[in-house]
């Protein structure tokens, strides 16, 4: 399908679900068993079955990697290895609101570089969303103890300068690409250097229980649907209201590991997910085609 093809709401609720299904993956990393750079190996590597499967019966063979798609494939790899190792140190629901803290970063370069310009009421809108994600992370209403906070949130804080990038690497090689495609040759790109990164760092690489083997498979069939649910969307949709839509992610990961780990989960946090949400809708809004002027 061209991008004109899909109704903008179609792509819109792609995202949101996309979103909504990477929020777990925080929980997955936890339950894995594994280093979190071997977490990551074992996301994109479950992934790549599928992912070839639906590239092959979607859009024919799978080809030969586009330059697009391996620097795709290295921004993910940064992206993952820094974002599970400060799941490792702080919360889930802190670590994935901190690495999501991405669209001021991908709005100033689609402002400056892709000439996406912005109107007024989407910048207010980014700086509402942002505002409740920063609401979610600071809040604290006790709960299971973290190993170091502060390592913990700056790992975090560095995974959103990798995930603007590989939002933008998307964005560029939906151009040209299916998101299948795009998406296998970038797990073959990174799932090499995240599993170097694991030896190098003597992390555990192998799940040791059922249920960490049975989490990786999750991390997997995450990443298929959830990522890639992402990327088709990306191809339809301008790069910065992307980016802003998929802050609903922090705010499923902040609610699943206050049920699963018992997490802080205190009035800010409630507060700061309202109004992110809030952020999100009116940043759609804001983002809408404007009507085509009269004769």
């Amino acid at each position: 399908m061209q991008p004109t093809e899909a109704p903008r709401w179609q792509a819109v609720a792609m995202l949101v679900f996309g979103a909504c299904v990477i929020g777990f993956s925080g929980v997955l990393v936890r339950l894995t068993g594994t280093g979190p750079a071997a977490a990551g190996f074992w996301r994109l590597t479950c992934a790549l079955p599928l992912l070839a499967i639906m590239t092959r019966r979607m859009s024919g063979p799978l080809g030969r990697p586009t330059p697009i798609a391996l620097l795709a494939g290295l921004t993910f790899a940064l992206d993952l290895g820094f974002w599970h190792y400060g799941i490792k140190y702080t919360s889930v629901g802190a670590s994935t609101v901190l690495s999501n803290l991405t669209p001021v970063v991908v709005t100033a370069f689609a402002w400056v570089f892709l000439k996406q310009r912005p109107r007024a009421l989407f910048l207010l809108a980014m700086a509402v969303a942002v505002g409740g994600a920063w609401m979610m992370g600071a809040g604290r209403g006790g709960g299971t103890p973290v190993l170091n906070a502060p390592l913990g949130n700056f790992f975090s804080l560095t995974t959103a300068f990798w995930y603007a990038l590989y939002f933008l690497t998307i964005s560029e090689g939906r151009k040209t690409q299916a998101a299948s495609r795009l998406m296998f040759w970038s797990g073959v790109a990174g799932a090499p250097l995240l599993l170097v990164a694991a030896l190098l760092l003597r992390e555990q690489i192998l799940p040791t229980t059922l249920a960490g083997l049975a989490a990786c498979l999750g991390l997997g069939l995450v990443h298929t649907a959830g990522q890639g649910s992402i990327a088709w969307a990306m191809g339809r949709l301008p790069t910065s209201l992307a980016s802003v839509v998929v802050l609903v992610q922090p705010v499923v990961a902040t609610y699943a590991g206050f049920l699963l780990f018992g997490e802080a989960l205190g009035p800010l946090q409630t507060a700061g997910a309202a109004v992110a949400l809030g952020g999100v809708v009116l940043a759609q809004w804001a983002a809408r085609p404007r009507p085509a002027p009269s004769a």
